[in-house]
């Protein structure tokens, strides 16, 4: 998404907090388009003062909050850390972000947003015969990524109704791409693959994903930014459902 805005929109300039967990590289902020205009820091979104210090001294007018915890397997082992990251830290966001725009108003509310890129791992599953999801589809999460991604959404949806916060969400579906850690299923199996390795599929790999190219799913968060409706949710998928098989 970086890559993506700075090439796009030659005004914009970027704020990247980024606490460089195992899933995060320097690496992919080489080479950047409009360099001067991305500003990287590393730090938590768990930490209040920090991201409350970023706003002020950049006087952040949108924040695009795409830290998460992701991996269905890790939040299977490990649910600890998807709590705090995807609960705990959107909250943090959403308070600074509250306090800065609404209790100091330090720009105009028609004037910033607070976007929450979410997931349709919300939704739960789905069986061949039915229907894609849509944004009236009742969640029903079935992993504990699934169900912190949910209780996010519904803090962000709380924050937009309750106190006036300017709140989109987008609930996309598999995203793949360049730079894509390689424990998600497409660059898994290539890499394995290329190297002669056995292709891990989880079941009868009769599961099924729509996938949706990254930079694809860049261009709807811009488009939701710039057009969408504060309070309103948009599912972003891809209309591309094969089975992982």
């Amino acid at each position: 998404f970086v890559r993506y805005l700075l090439r796009e929109d030659s005004q914009v300039r970027i704020v990247n907090l980024d606490a460089l967990t195992y899933a995060g590289s320097l690496e992919n902020l080489s080479d950047l388009p409009g360099a001067d205009r991305h500003t990287f820091v590393q730090g938590d979104i768990l930490d209040g003062e920090l991201v409350s210090r970023l706003i002020h001294e950049h006087q952040v007018d949108t924040i695009v909050h795409f830290a998460a915890e992701t991996h269905v397997d890790r939040s299977i082992l490990g649910p600890g850390q998807f709590i705090q990251t995807n609960i705990v830290g959107t909250f943090t966001l959403l308070e600074q972000a509250r306090q800065a725009w609404i209790n100091e108003k330090m720009l105009p509310l028609d004037q910033v947003r607070f976007h929450h890129v979410s997931t349709d791992e919300v939704y739960g599953t789905l069986r061949p015969e039915d229907p894609p999801f849509n944004e009236t589809t009742p969640y029903a999460p079935r992993s504990p990524y699934a169900a912190s991604k949910a209780s996010s959404d519904h803090i962000v949806r709380a924050y937009g109704i309750t106190y006036g916060l300017p709140v989109t969400i987008t609930n996309c579906s598999n995203n793949y791409g360049p730079y894509q850690l390689p424990e998600k299923l497409i660059p898994l199996i290539i890499l394995n693959a290329a190297n002669g390795r056995p292709l891990p599929v989880y079941g009868d790999g009769k599961q099924i994903r729509d996938w949706l190219y990254v930079e694809d799913h860049c261009e709807a968060i811009r488009l939701v930014i710039e057009r969408g409706t504060p309070g309103k949710t948009y599912d972003v998928g891809g209309d591309n459902q094969p089975y992982n098989i």
